[in-house]
């Protein structure tokens, strides 16, 4: 892999990162979720050890909460391109949220951390 294709594979990762936080904000679940392997798995920081595996039961998840505005600020995203088809990434979030209707965000806000493993699939970074 040459350093050009480790930066553009890094720079894809980071991007996908993001577009993870814009989708789950505007509550684009079916959309969002589409960014998982099929038997990917998620876990929310607020429950680590909850881990919710497949696309299906993602979707179902996210779309069992409350309703809410949510803004994650996704921040120090650090990826690991490992080779052409894996990397590993560690990012930061601060969760701002609001009841539905408000624009008001009340405490507590959560920080929080993920860890994704990511894969190339067919030239995208899932």
């Amino acid at each position: 892999m040459s350093p050009m294709e480790r930066m553009l594979a890094e720079h894809q990762c980071e991007k996908l990162i993001k577009r993870f936080a814009v989708l789950n904000d505007a509550g684009e679940y079916a959309q969002m979720v589409q960014m998982f392997v099929p038997d990917g798995t998620f876990a929310r920081p607020s429950a680590p050890a909850e881990l919710i595996q497949g696309r299906e039961n993602i979707l179902a998840a996210f779309k069992a909460r409350p309703a809410r505005i949510s803004r994650h600020l996704i921040s120090n995203i650090l990826v690991d391109v490992t080779d052409a088809d894996t990397a590993t990434a560690l990012s930061y979030v601060l969760l701002f949220t609001a009841e539905a209707g408000s624009n008001v965000s009340k405490p507590p806000y959560l920080l929080g951390r993920f860890r994704d493993r990511l894969q190339c699939i067919d030239d995208q970074w899932l």
